[in-house]
């Protein structure tokens, strides 16, 4: 299944017309869909070494962009749109707390989960939810999603070939591990607060 899936991705990632799909992926991921646009990043990078900058560059506009819509999302539907985005993640019953340690450290939020695994599409909304600071939030989102896009793909344009061969290898292995990751980060998010 993994190969499958592997293969189709590098094949998705060889078009010419690949930029669009990861830039939608990388907006729609950061204000409701659970998937990373790294599943695209990577293969694309891997696929064209010379483009891993502009993919990059992709990622990051796109995500922030999105970013500002799952603010929009908090800040205006919190009540209808938001409240479902966030019952369908799990967090309902945590978003009080949720809100009350974002206030406090917000920007820490936006930076970690930004960066990491974690679900940024909960700090999206809970900044808009919250009103944090449009400005603070952009750059936070700005430095975190670029320093993350960047260094996937300064890694892969640096090791593309070795890394390639390491991935086909153990396809499976690590397939496992992007699954446990991302379910992780959701559990982690889940009891953090």
């Amino acid at each position: 299944m993994f190969r499958k899936l592997y293969d189709w991705t590098m094949r998705q990632a060889a078009r010419p017309k690949a930029h669009r799909t990861l830039a939608v992926v990388s907006f729609i991921e950061s204000s409701f869909f659970p998937i990373p646009p790294d599943v695209m990043l990577i293969p694309m990078c891997l696929a064209n070494r010379d483009k891993a900058w502009r993919y990059a560059m992709i990622c990051t506009i796109a995500s922030v962009l999105g970013g500002i819509a799952g603010y929009a999302i908090g800040y205006f539907l919190i009540e209808t749109v938001g409240q479902a985005i966030i019952d369908f993640y799990g967090y309902a019953d945590k978003w009080d707390a949720f809100e009350a340690a974002y206030e406090k450290y917000g920007a820490a939020v936006v930076l970690l989960m930004g960066f990491s695994p974690l679900p940024y599409k909960v700090a999206t909304i809970a900044s808009g939810a919250t009103h944090f600071s449009f400005a603070v939030f952009v750059i936070s989102s700005v430095v975190s999603r670029g320093a993350r896009f960047f260094l996937v793909a300064g890694l892969l344009w640096k090791f593309g070939p070795p890394i390639r061969d390491f991935i086909e290898r153990r396809l499976v292995i690590l397939m496992w591990i992007f699954v446990i990751g991302l379910i992780g980060g959701f559990v982690v998010i889940k009891y953090m607060v």
